[in-house]
């Protein structure tokens, strides 16, 4: 799963996008923030899946 993918499902679960800094993109959602890394089509490695999935209480698997 690539960063865009999970950001698609961040954007379903009622997450917004709040800044872009570099390569990472800033999710916020009731005063949360849970940073996403976007590198083209490459994957995400299992162990950032893992953090952004258990910081925003969005299934991601």
């Amino acid at each position: 799963m690539n960063g865009h993918e999970v950001i698609t499902r961040l954007k379903g679960a009622g997450w917004n996008l709040d800044r872009i800094t570099g390569s990472h993109h800033v999710m916020v959602k009731d005063g949360k923030a849970v940073p996403v890394p976007v590198h083209g089509k490459r994957d995400l490695g299992e162990g950032l899946l893992s953090a952004i999935q258990r910081q925003s209480g969005v299934k991601l698997k």
